[in-house]
């Protein structure tokens, strides 16, 4: 019996089962990429000097960020342990993510050059280590099991 069978109907989710992993790791890769691409708009507007009020979020970015924490959270129900982890990072994805955008808001009133948002990189890539370690763990499989 699954802790959860009651709640959420799980036997729905056994499709994307094998599938998940994989996908949260692609979302990790095009969050990386969509990361990239809003640095380089916020910097082109606070470089026309458009104020903090039109510092605007990058769509395509806050989209595979929020369908990223729901993929971890569906990983979650089929996985406890691996979707535990793998939620807590994401949703410390998205909380790097709010304020490093708020203090981008800051650099572009202040008039200061806009910085590259350092912490949500090095959020984003512990989250593709420890996606691309759950989704290709077949690689690693035998030395894992010979230390653990």
């Amino acid at each position: 019996m699954q802790p959860l069978q009651f709640a959420v109907p799980l036997g729905a989710l056994e499709v994307l089962e094998p599938y998940i992993r994989y996908i949260i790791l692609g979302l990790v890769l095009v969050n990386m990429v969509t990361r990239v691409l809003a640095h380089r708009k916020h910097v082109n507007q606070a470089e026309d000097g458009e104020d903090d009020e039109e510092l605007s979020r990058f769509l395509p970015h806050s989209i595979t960020t929020v369908l990223l924490i729901l993929a971890s959270f569906t990983l979650l129900l089929i996985e406890p342990h691996g979707g535990m982890v793998m939620s807590i990072l994401a949703l410390g994805l998205f909380l790097t993510d709010f304020f490093e955008y708020e203090s981008r808001r800051v650099e572009a009133r202040t008039d200061k050059k806009i910085e590259r948002p350092k912490a949500a990189v090095g959020a984003s890539v512990l989250l593709l280590f420890y996606a691309a370690f759950q989704a290709l763990f077949f690689l690693v499989e035998g030395y894992w099991n010979a230390v653990v």
